[in-house]
């Protein structure tokens, strides 16, 4: 588990990254994805649902149905996949949850946190599933 993100928007990103690196409207179904990113295929097509729904994956229904990545891999971000999952809260909050932290009330990590905190956001609104395609490749296949 990392230190900002859900479980479901840990493997939302798998999954996204996985279908990325597949042809344009190749369809999988969740099975099949919970077989690459080795994740239990309830959750995964749980998870490609909200991803469905928020425009970032499509999905085709019946009996030779599945999933496929919804726009070019260049037109999406890190970023958007982590919104349509966990929302951007974890980027304006506290990370110990202290209620009413801030520049003028600091908790004991804010200003070491809020480097880390903007560094992860600038590097989440750069990437492109596109600028990661070859390293993804050479992830999935390792596990």
């Amino acid at each position: 588990m990392t230190v900002i993100f859900s479980k479901k928007c840990e493997l939302g990103l798998q999954a996204v990254l996985f279908l990325s690196t597949k042809p344009t409207g190749t369809l999988f179904n969740a099975l099949e994805v919970s077989t690459e990113v080795k994740q239990p295929k309830e959750f995964v097509s749980k998870v490609l649902q909200i991803l469905t729904a928020s425009g970032i994956v499509g999905s085709k229904k019946g009996k030779n149905g599945g999933f496929f990545l919804a726009k070019e891999p260049k037109n999406v971000r890190l970023i958007e996949i982590v919104e349509a999952i966990d929302g951007l809260d974890v980027f304006n909050c506290c990370v110990l949850g202290f209620p009413g932290c801030s520049k003028e009330e600091p908790c004991p990590v804010h200003n070491k946190w809020g480097v880390l905190r903007d560094e992860a956001y600038r590097m989440l609104s750069e990437e492109t599933l596109a600028d990661l395609e070859e390293k993804t490749i050479i992830k999935i296949s390792s596990l």
